[in-house]
């Protein structure tokens, strides 16, 4: 199915079809390339749930020494492996893995959104893809070790203002106020907090 072919069933919803059209129109800027940087890429997965509304899905990861993103809530995604053919292959791949939901066979990636390196000097010097992709409502979640769990969040919700608030996080022996996304209990900062930012401005 060609990108924007509307009788893909995935894709047939007005914010889908609008969010594909503006992907492919203006796709994400690549970072800064000072040489041979580590690269990442993650996946923006949604869904229908009720009422056709779409969902995002979103992960908490399990406390893991050493690991800096440790417990944070995330997007499923992670390094690119010499392995993956592409950051596309690696988005996937993580995902698969993490969730156990097969983007490649099962859904479909709509495009990318701008590269992101992580702010603080403290974290790993890294480039970060984000993939956006579509899944069927149904898709079911099987999570590995690295998540301790995962879960469908609303996508309109980033847009309210008594979810996307600032809030006081404690991290590396540092306490700061940061821009967030609160789901319940569920905090969403740093580069997973821009990362949706800049998914909430291309839908406008």
């Amino acid at each position: 199915m060609r990108p924007g072919d509307e009788a893909d069933p995935l894709v047939d919803h007005p914010v889908l079809r609008r969010l594909e059209r503006a992907l492919a129109v203006r796709p994400g800027v690549p970072a800064p390339d000072d040489g041979r940087p580590r690269r990442a890429a993650v996946a923006i997965v949604l869904r229908r749930g009720a009422d056709d509304q779409l969902e995002l899905l979103l992960i908490k990861r399990s406390e893991r020494e050493g690991d800096p993103w440790s417990g944070h809530v995330a997007l499923p995604g992670g390094r690119h492996d010499p392995a993956d053919a592409t950051l596309q292959d690696t988005a996937v791949r993580e995902t698969r893995e993490e969730t156990g939901i097969d983007i490649g066979h099962n859904g479909r990636v709509l495009g990318t959104l701008d590269e992101l390196r992580p702010r603080s000097a403290m974290l790993p010097s890294i480039i970060v893809t984000p993939f956006v992709a579509v899944v069927p409502a149904d898709v079911a979640i099987e999570t590995n070790d690295e998540v301790a769990a995962a879960f469908w969040v609303p996508l309109a919700a980033l847009a309210d203002p008594t979810v996307a608030v600032e809030s006081e996080v404690t991290t590396r022996g540092a306490t700061w106020r940061v821009p967030s996304y609160t789901f319940g209990a569920h905090v969403v900062w740093g580069m997973t907090e821009r990362i949706l930012h800049n998914l909430l401005a291309v839908l406008g």
